[in-house]
C-alpha cells in the first residue's frame, strides 16, 4: 500500500525548499536549496531570485521524485506571498507558485496556498512539538533578513494562522543587521553562521549599549553604525559578533516581555532563519515562560511548514 503524502513548496527570496510530510505528519523529506549570492553583495533582486528559483525548483523535483516514487500524494502546498495581508507581493513566490499549479494539474490533486510566514510559524510548532499542545492563539517573533515582526496569532477555521501585527522593528529587520554588518566585515551572506561562530569564539568582555525600544517596538539601525563604528576603531571582528547578537537578543526579549506583560502565561513561538542563532536562542531561554523555539533547519527557509498546513487544511 502506498504511504499518502503531502508536498509543500516555499520559493523565499533566499532558498528554495521542497518538504514531504506523510499522513500521520512524519517528516519525509526537508530539500533545500539556496540562491546563489556572489561575494560582497547582500541579498538578490527579485529578478535573480525568480531566474535561479526556476533552476533549482527542476533540481529539487528530481530529488523529490525518489521520495515518491512510492507514495501517493493527496494535495500540495505553496507560500504564493510573503503575510496574510492585503496586498502582500514578492515576485519570487510566483516560482514556487506556477510549480505547484502545475504539479496539483498533473497529479489532479487539490491545491493550497499559505503565506510564507505562516509556513515559518507552523514549522516552529512542528519541530518544537508545541503543535501537540492544539494551541488556538498565541504569541510569535518571525525574526529574519525580510521580517521582524512581533505577531499575535489565531488559528483560522479556513486553516492557517490569522497573524495580527503588534510590535517588531521599525528600520531594519534583525537579519538586515546581521547581513550588512557581516558582509562589511568581509564574511559571506548570509552572514548569520559565520557571525555566529565568530561571536562563540570571543572571550573578552562583550561591548553593551542600552537597546533602543519603545514597547513592543525596537529600532535596530542604529545597531548597524555602532556595529561598524566598533570595527574600525578596534578591528576585532569577533568581539563586534558578540556585540551585535547580545543586542539583537536583548532587543528581542524586551519587545517579547513587553507583549506578555497583560498575560504572561501566553505561548509563544520564536521562528525564522535569524532564531537558528545559538547565542540569541540562549538570551531567550528560560526568560519566556511558555517559549517554543523552531529547530535550525525549521528556523531557516524551508517548506516543511507549508506541507503541514496543507495536511490539516486537508484533513480539518
Amino acid at each position: 500500500m502506498k504511504r499518502e503524502v503531502f508536498v509543500g513548496i516555499d520559493t523565499s527570496n533566499y532558498t528554495t525548499s521542497l518538504a514531504i510530510v506523510d499522513k500521520s505528519g512524519e517528516l519525509v523529506a526537508n530539500l533545500k536549496m539556496p540562491l546563489p549570492v556572489k561575494a560582497g553583495e547582500r541579498g538578490l533582486r527579485q529578478s535573480d531570485a525568480v531566474f535561479a528559483h526556476v533552476k533549482n525548483l527542476p533540481k529539487l523535483l528530481d530529488v523529490a521524485e525518489r521520495y515518491l516514487a512510492d507514495s501517493r500524494v493527496l494535495a500540495i502546498g505553496v507560500s504564493e506571498r510573503p503575510r496574510n495581508v492585503e496586498g502582500s507581493y514578492m515576485p519570487c513566490f510566483l516560482s514556487g507558485a506556477v510549480a505547484a499549479k502545475s504539479l496539483s494539474v498533473a497529479l489532479s490533486v487539490p491545491l493550497y496556498s499559505f503565506s510564507h510566514q505562516c509556513g515559518h510559524i507552523m514549522a516552529a510548532l512542528y519541530s518544537s512539538g508545541a503543535l501537540a499542545l492544539g494551541l488556538e492563539s498565541f504569541g510569535a517573533m518571525h525574526v529574519s533578513g525580510g521580517t521582524t515582526e512581533l505577531l499575535s496569532v489565531r488559528r483560522c477555521e479556513e486553516g492557517g494562522f490569522d497573524a495580527e501585527l503588534r510590535g517588531g522593528t521599525r528600520d531594519l529587520n534583525a537579519g538586515q543587521v546581521i547581513d550588512r554588518v557581516g558582509v562589511a566585515m568581509g564574511l559571506p551572506f548570509p552572514a548569520g553562521p559565520h557571525l555566529e561562530r565568530l561571536a562563540l569564539s570571543y572571550k573578552g568582555k562583550i561591548h553593551k549599549k542600552q537597546v533602543s525600544t519603545d514597547g513592543t517596538y525596537m529600532n535596530l539601525s542604529g545597531l548597524e553604525n555602532m556595529a561598524t563604528s566598533l570595527y574600525k576603531e578596534r578591528g576585532d571582528a569577533a568581539e563586534v559578533a558578540a556585540f551585535v547578537l547580545e543586542y539583537i537578543g536583548s532587543s528581542l526579549l524586551s519587545v517579547t516581555e513587553s507583549f506578555l506583560s497583560d498575560n504572561p502565561d501566553l505561548h509563544f513561538v520564536y521562528a525564522g532563519g535569524v532564531m537558528c542563532n545559538s547565542i540569541i536562542k540562549n538570551k531567550l531561554s528560560g526568560k519566556i515562560k511558555n517559549v517554543h523555539f523552531a529547530t535550525p533547519d525549521m528556523s531557516a527557509d524551508n517548506a516543511v511548514g507549508i506541507a503541514c498546513l496543507a495536511r490539516e487544511k486537508y484533513n480539518p
